[in-house]
């Protein structure tokens, strides 16, 4: 079993992994609910999933860092895991109605197709608001469940 200082590290791989993965996936799975899956050519739609990948990485890492900051413990995920997954998932909930905003209605940078189901009152996207709370909780899960269940260690023998 490993130590606190190797659980949060364990714990901050997993999570990480887990958003970049996940986020891939998402991004790709929902391409066809904006402009471009029309529009844009294939490069275009290639690089947009790449680049949101990317963003949504770092943006997760940001959030993550800043509840750790402002609610951690010394043993996350051990410790204060609640806190920590409840900050970081609003940060990123509201870094997500901003970032659709600024994008969308001020930049125009891109643009939601008519399949995109709209969230009145904020009108944001349903399926980026679903995505920064469906894929982080899920990797605050096994980024805890890696830390408390850590593997196996193998053991080699000299000869």
């Amino acid at each position: 079993m490993g130590t606190a200082g190797t659980d949060w590290l364990r714990a901050l791989r997993v999570y990480l992994g887990t958003i970049a993965v996940t986020d891939l996936v998402w991004e790709s799975a929902h391409l066809p609910l904006y402009t471009i899956w029309r529009s844009g050519t294939l490069r275009e739609q290639l690089f947009a999933v790449i680049h949101c990948t990317a963003g949504d990485v770092l943006i997760a890492l940001s959030c993550l860092t800043a509840a750790l900051l402002s609610v951690g413990h010394r043993d996350w995920p051990l410790q204060a895991y609640g806190p920590v997954a409840i900050v970081t998932t609003m940060l990123g909930l509201g870094y997500t109605i901003f970032s659709e905003w600024l994008n969308i209605v001020v930049r125009q940078s891109w643009a939601y197709s008519e399949l995109m189901p709209v969230v009145p009152v904020i009108h944001t996207g349903l399926s980026p608001l679903l995505q920064w709370l469906v894929v982080p909780l899920a990797a605050f899960w096994l980024a805890r469940r890696t830390a408390r269940h850590p593997p196996a260690v193998l053991v080699s023998v000299e000869r």
